[in-house]
């Protein structure tokens, strides 16, 4: 089945303002898609849109991917068939340590309709060999996996954590919003290390950032520019080294000249 994630002039209000302006976009499966863009041009309604976030609300379009207009979905049913957004701030649950949720979400994601969840659930030796697997490649210490989710944590802590959920759910499509905010070059480094080790030619990733230093670490295939609720630039990776040197001044202005 083909696992790219294909957007067709996507429209999307949030309260009555319209920030998405029919954006369209293709992110090919096995491949790295970014897209940059200034504050303000609708890059993390994007990704909060794809992922099924109730606030944001499609007015016109369609999503494709997994031969399933994802639009009609839930956010859980999205989650299911593959789709995994990576939070810019993931939100503290006080109560709920860090192994609970995880495996929790590792069983929502393999039980089966009309099965007993005993039967589809991930027996805990399993569980516990694969989440000490994950934490050992992120440099994650032992005791965290009693934690409380992401409550207390540092910045790079919680993306550590997003990423080793990604490992052990193995998304189909990842969307990764502005990953690096908040961290510093040793755990930029580490994150990404963890998103390469888990990219392979079945999965794709949308990755949303401001800066060329996360593509550094995941390098891209294809990079597009957002201003104003459109993609207005696209390019491969020689475009994020433009935008580094230049900033977006340019694209504003072939943007005005194109409108």
């Amino acid at each position: 089945m083909n696992n790219d994630l294909v957007i067709q002039n996507l429209r999307v209000n949030v309260g009555d303002k319209e920030i998405l302006k029919g954006v369209n976009l293709t992110v090919q499966q096995g491949t790295i898609h970014a897209i940059m863009g200034p504050n303000g041009s609708g890059k993390s309604t994007l990704s909060y849109t794809l992922a099924g976030h109730p606030g944001y609300k499609v007015t016109a379009g369609e999503v494709w991917f997994k031969g399933q207009n994802i639009l009609t979905l839930e956010a859980n049913e999205r989650s299911k068939l593959g789709l995994f957004l990576a939070f810019q701030h993931p939100v503290a649950v006080p109560g709920v340590s860090v192994a609970n949720f995880l495996r929790a979400a590792l069983n929502a994601h393999r039980a089966v309709p009309g099965k007993d969840p005993k039967e589809t659930s991930i027996p805990i030796a399993e569980f516990r060999k694969l989440l000490k697997s994950g934490m050992l490649f992120l440099e994650m210490d032992d005791k965290f996996a009693r934690r409380y989710l992401n409550e207390g944590f540092s910045g790079g802590e919680k993306k550590r954590l997003e990423t080793l959920q990604m490992m052990l759910l193995k998304p189909g499509m990842i969307i990764m919003d502005e990953t690096d905010s908040g961290l510093d070059i040793d755990a930029l480094k580490i994150v990404s290390k963890g998103v390469n080790h888990l990219l392979n030619p079945e999965i794709g990733a949308l990755v949303i950032t401001h800066y060329q230093r996360l593509l550094d670490y995941i390098k891209p295939n294809f990079v597009s520019v957002m201003m104003e609720g459109q993609i207005v630039q696209a390019g491969g990776p020689e475009l994020a080294l433009k935008l580094e040197e230049k900033g977006y001044d340019w694209v504003r202005e072939e943007f005005a000249h194109a409108s």
